[in-house]
C-alpha cells in the first residue's frame, strides 16, 4: 500500500465508521430499528475490507472506490433511516447497493483479464 493513498484511509475510516455503527445498534439504540444498523454495518464492514485488499491487485483501485462510496451510500442510508430520517432517504439504498455490484463487477473482469 503506497503513503498518504485517499483510497485507503476512506477505507479504513468506513471500517472504523461500521463497527461504530455495528456497536451503537447493539448497544445504545434502544427503541431504534437496529436491524438497519446491523446491515449496514455488516454491508460497509465487508466492502471497508475489500477496498483496502484490492488495493493489492493492479485492476482493483476502480472497485475499491466503488466499495467505499457504495458502502457509504448504502449503509450511510440505513444509518440515517434507524436514526429517524424521512423514507425518502431511502431511495439512496438501491444507489449503494449498485456500486458495490459494479465494484464486484470490475473486479471480476479485471481479474479475468
Amino acid at each position: 500500500m503506497r503513503t498518504r493513498d485517499p483510497l485507503a484511509g476512506l477505507a479504513a475510516l468506513s471500517g472504523a465508521v461500521a463497527v461504530a455503527a455495528g456497536a451503537f445498534g447493539a448497544h445504545a439504540a434502544h427503541g431504534l430499528p437496529g436491524e438497519l444498523l446491523k446491515t449496514g454495518a455488516q454491508y460497509q464492514i465487508v466492502h471497508a475490507i475489500a477496498a483496502l485488499v484490492v488495493l493489492a491487485h493492479p485492476s482493483g483501485r476502480a472497485a475499491g472506490w466503488c466499495f467505499v462510496a457504495g458502502g457509504a451510500l448504502f449503509a450511510g442510508s440505513l444509518y440515517a433511516l434507524a436514526l429517524g430520517a424521512p423514507g425518502l432517504v431511502g431511495i439512496v439504498t438501491p444507489f449503494g447497493g449498485l456500486a458495490l455490484i459494479v465494484g464486484w463487477v470490475m473486479l471480476a473482469v479485471g481479474a479475468l483479464r
